[in-house]
C-alpha cells in the first residue's frame, strides 16, 4: 500500500497549487493522483486561458474575494517562469439598451471587489477594439489577461517533482474509501493523514464517498467553440464579452485572442449528458439517465435553468451560434468562423433539494479530509490565492 502525509485527488490546477502551498508550510510528503494518463485532460487544460479580473462576482463571495488576487499571482508566476502571457484587456459590450443597467451593476461589483475598470464611450471602445459593437457605452477591464493553461500545469508539475517531496500517480482512479485514513484506487489503496478532494467534475462523488455533500450534484454543461480565420481574426485585438445574465453563472459566447494568436469564439453552456461529453455522443456514460432526470427536474422547478435549457442547445446549430456572436461586433461573416475540436465541460454544482444552481465555490470538511466543490470559473484564475486560503483555513487551522 502507498501512503503519504497528504494525498490529493485530482491533478488539475487546484491540486497542483494546493500542493505548492503545502510545501510552503513544511509538508514534505505529498501524493497527487489522477485517473488520466497526463495533466490537463479536462477543465484545467480545456479552458479559454482568460485570467478574469473580479468583475462579475457578488461582493462577499469566495469568487469575489479570490479572483483579482489570483489574477495578479498567476500573471506574476508566468512572468517569473517565462510562460506565455498576453495582457489583452477585455471589453464588455451591451447588445441592447436593456443591458445597460446590468453593465452599471458590473462596474459597481468590480469596484467593490477592488478591480480596475473604466466605463467607456463608443469612441474609446473603437480605440481599444475597433470591431466591437456596443449600445451607448461599454466596460473596459485592463487587467484581464490570457495565458496558456497547459504550459502552466506543466511548469507546476516540474516544480513539484523537482522538490522531491511530491509524487504523481497517473492512471489512478478513485474508487472509494477503504477504512480510516485510507482511500481505494484502481492502483491499490493509499493511506494518508490528510486527504484533499480536488477532483473537479467528480468532486461530488468523491465527497459523497466520505459521507458528506449529499444535497449536491454536479451537472455538466458543454462549451463548444469556433475559431476565426484571417483576416477576420486580425480585427479582434483582445477579448470581447457580452453583458451576461448575472442571475446565472455563465458569461455568454465571446471572442478571445489566445496567447498564440488564434481567436476563439465561444463557449456555449449547453446542458451535457456526461461529465466528459465533449462531442455529440462522445463521453456519454452510465449517468446519462440520472443527468436527464436532473435536467428535467431543474427545467420544471428552476426558471434560470429553464432559460439556459431552451436557449443554449440551439447553439449546436451554426446559425444560432453565429447570430449570438455577431451581435458583439460590427463586421463578421458566417464564412469567417471555422469549426474547431476545442470543447470543454463546466461541471456546475446543483443543490438537488432546492433545484438551485450554486453560484459560489464550496469547501466542505469531513474527518481528516477537505473537499473542494464547484471549482468552476474563475477557479483557474483564482487558484494560487484559493490554494493559500484552503491551506490556511482548512488544513493548518484544523
Amino acid at each position: 500500500m502507498y501512503s503519504a502525509h497528504t494525498v490529493i485527488c485530482g491533478a488539475g490546477i487546484l491540486g497542483l497549487t494546493i500542493a505548492r502551498e503545502l510545501l510552503k508550510t513544511g509538508c514534505d510528503d505529498v501524493i497527487i493522483f489522477d485517473k488520466e494518463p497526463a495533466l490537463g485532460k479536462h477543465a484545467s487544460g480545456r479552458n479559454s486561458g482568460v485570467l478574469h479580473a473580479g468583475i462579475y462576482y457578488d461582493p462577499g463571495t469566495l469568487k469575489a474575494k479570490m479572483c483579482l488576487e489570483g489574477n495578479r499571482r498567476m500573471q506574476a508566476y508566468c512572468e517569473e517562469r517565462g510562460l506565455p502571457l498576453f495582457k489583452s484587456g477585455k471589453v464588455i459590450v451591451a447588445r441592447t439598451e436593456d443591458e445597460l443597467d446590468t453593465l452599471d451593476e458590473l462596474e459597481r461589483r468590480a469596484t467593490a471587489n477592488g478591480g480596475v475598470v473604466e466605463m467607456i464611450d463608443k469612441q474609446r471602445l473603437a480605440e481599444i477594439e475597433p470591431n466591437a459593437f456596443t449600445v451607448n457605452r461599454a466596460l473596459y477591464s485592463p487587467l484581464t489577461s490570457v495565458v496558456d493553461p497547459k504550459r502552466i500545469l506543466a511548469s507546476m508539475r516540474e516544480e513539484l517533482e523537482t522538490s522531491g517531496k511530491v509524487r504523481f500517480f497517473f492512471d489512478t482512479r478513485f474508487t472509494g474509501t477503504a477504512g480510516p485514513n485510507k482511500v481505494a484506487t484502481s492502483q491499490g489503496d493509499i493511506g494518508y493523514k490528510l486527504f484533499i478532494n480536488a477532483a473537479g467534475a467528480y468532486s461530488d462523488k468523491v465527497a459523497q464517498a466520505f459521507g458528506i455533500a449529499g444535497d449536491y450534484r454536479l451537472l455538466p454543461f458543454k462549451g463548444i467553440y469556433r475559431v476565426l480565420k484571417k483576416p477576420a481574426a486580425d480585427r479582434i485585438k483582445g477579448s470581447i464579452y457580452p453583458v451576461p445574465n448575472i442571475k446565472n453563472p455563465f458569461l455568454g459566447v465571446h471572442f478571445t485572442r489566445s496567447v498564440h494568436g488564434d481567436v476563439y469564439v465561444g463557449p456555449t453552456a449547453i446542458p451535457a449528458f456526461g461529465r466528459e461529453n465533449y462531442g455529440i455522443l462522445k463521453g456519454l456514460d452510465h449517468e446519462v439517465l440520472n443527468i436527464l432526470f436532473r435536467d428535467m427536474r431543474m427545467f420544471m422547478e428552476n426558471k434560470k435553468f429553464r432559460t439556459i435549457a431552451l436557449e443554449e442547445p440551439r447553439k449546436y446549430f451554426f446559425k444560432h451560434f453565429f447570430n449570438d456572436a455577431a451581435k458583439l461586433v460590427k463586421e463578421i461573416a458566417p464564412e469567417d468562423m471555422l469549426p474547431t475540436a476545442k470543447a470543454g465541460i463546466r461541471p456546475q454544482l446543483v443543490n438537488i433539494k432546492t433545484s438551485q444552481l450554486v453560484m459560489d465555490f464550496v469547501i466542505e470538511e469531513a474527518e481528516n479530509s477537505v473537499h473542494i466543490l464547484n471549482s468552476i470559473s474563475p477557479a483557474f484564475t483564482s487558484s494560487m490565492y484559493f490554494a493559500e486560503l484552503v491551506v490556511k483555513e482548512h488544513v493548518t487551522a484544523s
